[in-house]
């Protein structure tokens, strides 16, 4: 009977673009969109909603659509009245913190993963 292959020992290794890289290194390149918020797992990351809302929150999960699970979140809204005898602008913003928040992905218009130097 044929004897099963030893596996070798040592990092995993794929092809990219013609040369080796280690399988720790094929994990942090970005190829498509949502390589980079797999990127930002476990990391806090801005995220822009629609209605003028915007969170900040450590990204514990997310999926195709977006849809996001963040922790430690805090949530700013920004509405803007208009004042009845002067007709000027009056910009109001509404902090709240949040332990843990689902956010719906149809919502986001824009996720900004943390800065890395």
């Amino acid at each position: 009977a044929p004897q099963p292959r030893a596996r070798a020992s040592g990092p995993r290794v794929a092809r990219r673009e013609g040369r080796a890289c280690t399988m720790a290194e094929e994990d942090t390149t970005v190829k498509e969109p949502l390589d980079l918020i797999r990127l930002s797992l476990d990391e806090r990351v801005y995220v822009k909603l629609r209605g003028e809302r915007e969170i900040r929150g450590k990204l514990h999960a997310y999926d195709q659509h977006l849809n996001m699970i963040l922790g430690d979140v805090e949530e700013t809204i920004t509405t803007v009245e208009i004042d009845d005898e002067t007709y000027e602008e009056i910009i109001k913003t509404t902090k709240r913190a949040v332990r843990f928040l689902f956010v719906r992905g149809d919502a986001v218009t824009l996720v900004s993963p943390p800065l890395r130097t």
